[in-house]
């Protein structure tokens, strides 16, 4: 045999080499395991709601685990779909006004089912017309369908006139206009009855993911495509996660009954994935029940962020108006933005931190989330620590016209 070509190549010291860059640019990610005595303020996870340490969704996952097992046993083809997802998947339908409802193990599993199941049985050649500050879902989702040779577009944020080119202007028969409903990051809402119009007047689906939205837009918090009007047309299909306002895990699908039935005989991220555990599918179904009895939760979670963000703005902070849960802090530099987390973490708040590729260069952020159960100590607390992030701002510029 020959020898190698490659003999002083060495994959595990490349890989070092390359942790040691993101390392030095504050790209490194870490996780940090939290305790159940942990003590500090939540203002970095997505349980908008305040529904995953209740009560009554706990003993509905018990109660489930006890009847059912902890485990959903194999794919939903083959023994994993029980009564109970039947049932979330009927309540979920009626609850967003959707024709119906396909549960799966994650709301990134049921983005990618979508978009490539869909592109695949249109057949033929298909544009994908994407935002550029869509989830990583979406993202990951598009190079998959391209993979199969289908064309995808990415349009500027939130510029509908380049949609409606893109749409207007291509050589394939079938489109898809993919878009996050509350952007993940920026918070802002996306013009989704517009982008309904567009695609529809040329002849496109519109793949619409509601993980932000859902639970906590609209008056009833059913999602941004109610609150606009098309949540019940025909050629509008959401994606959900279970895992946010409802406190729980999984994620489904809301579309026609063609769209329902393509994701069941093609879909691969449905057809070869275990399906949701019973205990979180009951989960989601008490969080869906909670919800549907308590429809105030959430405008209180809206206000939650709002009031959030108009403290960062009193201090001068770098902070849009939230249409929804989601608000950030503008900080730039990403080795900025995980010193101001540290500082936050220092005096008991919990914020999150978005670097690239989450975000664009130049503009890591540090998120903040509101929830529905916040208390007025709460706000206060929260307040002292944007205060000291102010000043830490401030001392980071002047350190840098220093030097």
């Amino acid at each position: 045999m020959q020898g190698s070509a490659f003999t002083t190549f060495d994959p595990l010291a490349r890989l070092r080499a390359a942790a040691a860059a993101r390392e030095a640019a504050g790209l490194r990610r870490r996780l940090s395991p939290r305790s159940p005595q942990d003590a500090a303020l939540d203002l970095a996870s997505n349980d908008y709601l305040g529904l995953a340490g209740d009560p009554r969704l706990a003993e509905a996952a018990a109660a489930a685990a006890r009847t059912w097992g902890t485990g959903a046993t194999g794919s939903r083809l083959v023994t994993g779909t029980t009564s109970l997802h039947a049932e979330l998947e009927a309540e979920l339908a009626a609850f967003t006004a959707a024709q119906t409802a396909l549960v799966f193990s994650s709301g990134y599993l049921a983005n990618l089912a979508v978009v490539t199941a869909l592109t695949a049985a249109l057949g033929g050649e298909v544009l994908i017309v994407s935002d550029e500050r869509n989830h990583a879902s979406l993202i990951d989702a598009c190079r998959l369908a391209r993979a199969k040779g289908v064309r995808v577009q990415v349009t500027p944020h939130g510029d509908t006139a380049a949609i409606a080119a893109g749409l207007a202007g291509r050589r394939e028969e079938a489109a898809l206009v993919v878009t996050d409903a509350v952007f993940s990051v920026s918070g802002d809402l996306a013009p989704v009855a517009a982008l309904h119009a567009i695609a529809r007047h040329h002849r496109a689906l519109l793949v619409i993911d509601e993980a932000h939205s859902f639970g906590v837009f609209g008056a009833d918090g059913s999602g941004a495509a109610v609150a606009a009007g098309i949540a019940a047309e025909p050629d509008v299909v959401r994606t959900v996660t279970l895992s946010k306002s409802l406190g729980g895990q999984g994620g489904a699908v809301l579309a026609a009954a063609e769209v329902r039935q393509t994701l069941v005989d093609t879909g691969r991220g449905f057809i070869f994935d275990t399906g949701l555990a019973p205990p979180a599918a009951a989960a989601a179904l008490a969080a869906l029940r909670v919800l549907r009895s308590e429809p105030e939760l959430p405008a209180r979670a809206r206000g939650a962020a709002a009031r959030l963000a108009g403290i960062a703005a009193e201090f001068g902070l770098d902070i849009a108006m939230p249409d929804a849960a989601v608000a950030s802090v503008i900080l730039g530099d990403p080795l900025d933005a995980l010193a101001a987390q540290r500082t936050c973490a220092e005096h008991g708040v919990r914020v999150g931190c978005f670097r690239p590729p989450s975000v664009p260069a130049g503009a890591a952020c540090l998120r903040l989330t509101g929830r529905a159960t916040l208390t007025e100590n709460d706000f206060r607390v929260a307040s002292r620590v944007l205060a000291i992030v102010r000043d830490h701002c401030r001392n980071t510029a002047q350190a840098g016209k220093e030097h």
